[in-house]
């Protein structure tokens, strides 16, 4: 029966997740579980953390005005005048590690948008770019559009991203909207 035992011991040794249920105490399976549950919390903070860098001694870091605003400021790191319709790339001097399964959005601040009339072109940062953070700025206002050093331009919010594929079909299916354009709501 030993023989037998040792050699059956033997093959189930080789199936690691089995390896637990003959070497390892109760007590430290619960333990490692319980280290497992606080690996994942800690996890879970460093997700909500956006690293930020400086590219140069000027440059701010994002702000909020509130603890619980979705939007960070933006902030100019140089001066440029925008001229009525025309666009501009602003540099903030900012670099951001944004979290996988996440991306962060630029959207123009309300101020600017309906007292100066400035929107924000091109707004999307990807969690994989390391690079300056910069804000393409369009004027439709009818003066040129003076940025200062320092001024906050826009607003970054971060949003989680699904992790999904793009399938290919012969046919898609139906909806009550259909194929129903622009328009197709009412004004």
């Amino acid at each position: 029966m030993g023989l037998q035992w040792w050699h059956l011991r033997n093959k189930i040794r080789k199936r690691k997740d089995l390896i637990y249920m003959l070497d390892v105490p109760h007590d430290q399976i619960a333990r490692n579980k319980m280290l497992e549950e606080h690996n994942d919390r800690s996890r879970d903070t460093y997700q909500n953390d956006i690293r930020c860098k400086k590219l140069c001694s000027e440059a701010t870091i994002p702000t909020r005005s509130h603890a619980h605003d979705a939007g960070w400021d933006l902030y100019a790191s140089e001066n440029c005048t925008i001229r009525p319709s025309n666009s501009q790339l602003v540099k903030t001097d900012i670099a951001m590690a944004i979290p996988k399964g996440h991306v962060g959005l630029i959207w123009p601040r309300s101020g600017l948008a309906t007292k100066s009339g400035v929107d924000v072109f091109a707004g999307v940062v990807d969690s994989g770019y390391r690079g300056g953070v910069g804000v393409c700025l369009y004027n439709s206002g009818r003066v040129g559009l003076v940025i200062k050093k320092g001024d906050r331009i826009a607003q970054i919010l971060f949003q989680e991203v699904p992790n999904m594929t793009m399938l290919e079909v012969d046919e898609l299916d139906e909806s009550n909207r259909g194929s129903d354009g622009f328009g197709s709501t009412g004004s």
